[in-house]
């Protein structure tokens, strides 16, 4: 899945979040906030950057070459074509995905929507609204099939934003899913589940994650989110740097925003920094990506986290820009376990976090960001139903 805050569908080339781990790339993504990203090393790690590096063909070092030592770097792209210049290795299904390769009648993954539209259990269900809900779950699963034949790595499958307040829904949702791609031969280690980070959206992941089934938590734009993300035991922890920025340009208010800020801090950049010394010093299995970044200096702050989902433009500024032989060493892991050990929390920090604490905590930037990332979600899920019952059934059904 490559990861993006558009409304198209990418493919891109990097590792899979939580879905593989460094080594090899590949990224498949739809859209800025729906990603279908990929990378892999071993045996299914998280998102690795796969962009073409030039250090085994010029023997020149670029800053492509330099940053993607210190982290995955997830192309951020949103064109199909992308998978011949950044062979993907991990990738998200999203209703933005469906959306996409619908408006693209001759993609290869439109047979897999079309099957889902002609299915017979799904015709078969009693009401129309049991019979949308089994088409889209099929739709997404055939897509994901078809993905998880391209990529090494893990495919990660959005979880509707509808359901985004209720815990037992989302768990069922992504039972349901998981249980499509079981009868489709697809295991549960190539699987990751995209949650929006509300609380019983973290509830949900650590429910499935105590099930061994693998979330990738959304949304996150405050420490609290993360912080209870990570307790909960969540495989992937999603920042949007670049929106954080924006709101503090435009907005006042918010305690944790104005605190980074009077330390000369970017807000998004200092929540990333807090993410990961906090997962690191407490023995937290989650990894961190941060995405919606602006620019390649938003990379070399961050060097160390664990996924940085970069736009393509950024990318291929970072694969042109070839690194003096006396600078190839001058970039600094601002992130490493070692920073984090000696980074401090305050106690109300270091609380064990609960649905009070949590909402109390929630400040106006990540209330007004989560909401509007999941109207957004839910917008696309509603068009995707809307699109469906128009084209429903297919020709010869």
């Amino acid at each position: 899945m490559a990861l993006s805050s558009s409304s198209s569908l990418a493919i891109s080339s990097l590792t899979a979040p939580a879905f593989l781990d460094r080594g090899s790339k590949l990224t498949v993504q739809f859209a800025t906030s729906n990603v279908v990203s990929f990378k892999l090393k071993r045996s299914f790690p998280l998102f690795i950057p796969s962009a073409g590096s030039s250090v085994h063909t010029t023997g020149l070092i670029t800053e492509l070459d330099s940053v993607t030592s210190y982290s995955e770097i997830v192309p951020d792209t949103v064109i199909f074509d992308d998978f011949q210049r950044f062979p993907p290795t991990a990738a998200t299904v999203s209703s933005s995905l469906l959306l996409g390769i619908c408006s693209l009648p001759d993609t290869a993954f439109r047979g897999a929507v079309d099957n889902a539209l002609s299915d017979r259990e799904c015709y078969d269900s009693e009401s129309s609204d049991a019979r949308m809900s089994c088409f889209v779950n099929k739709a997404l699963v055939n897509v994901g099939v078809d993905l998880a034949k391209l990529v090494p790595g893990r495919v990660s499958t959005e979880v509707d934003a509808r359901l985004a307040y209720d815990t037992n829904r989302i768990v069922k949702k992504v039972h349901d899913l998981l249980k499509l791609y079981s009868e489709l031969e697809v295991p549960p280690e190539r699987l990751l589940f995209k949650i929006p980070s509300t609380w019983q959206g973290i509830e949900a992941s650590r429910l499935l994650e105590s099930e061994g089934i693998r979330t990738h938590m959304t949304f996150a734009y405050s420490f609290c989110q993360v912080a209870a993300a990570a307790q909960a035991g969540a495989s992937v922890i999603q920042i949007f740097v670049g929106r954080l920025r924006d709101w503090a340009r435009n907005h006042s208010g918010d305690p944790e925003v104005e605190a980074s800020l009077q330390r000369g801090e970017d807000p998004g950049l200092a929540l990333v920094t807090k993410a990961y010394n906090y997962i690191h010093k407490y023995g937290h299995k989650s990894k961190l990506m941060a995405a919606a970044i602006r620019n390649k200096q938003d990379v070399f702050n961050i060097l160390g986290v664990d996924y940085i989902i970069t736009p393509l433009k950024i990318l291929q500024s970072l694969q042109e820009s070839v690194t003096p032989p006396d600078e190839k060493y001058s970039y600094v892991k601002r992130l490493s376990p070692q920073s984090a050990s000696a980074y401090s929390f305050s106690k109300e920090e270091l609380v064990k976090w609960d649905q009070y604490n949590f909402e109390s905590a929630m400040g106006p930037a990540s209330v007004e960001l989560l909401t509007a990332g999941l109207e957004g979600y839910a917008d696309q899920a509603k068009r995707v139903e809307e699109l469906f019952g128009k084209i429903w059934p297919p020709p010869n059904v």
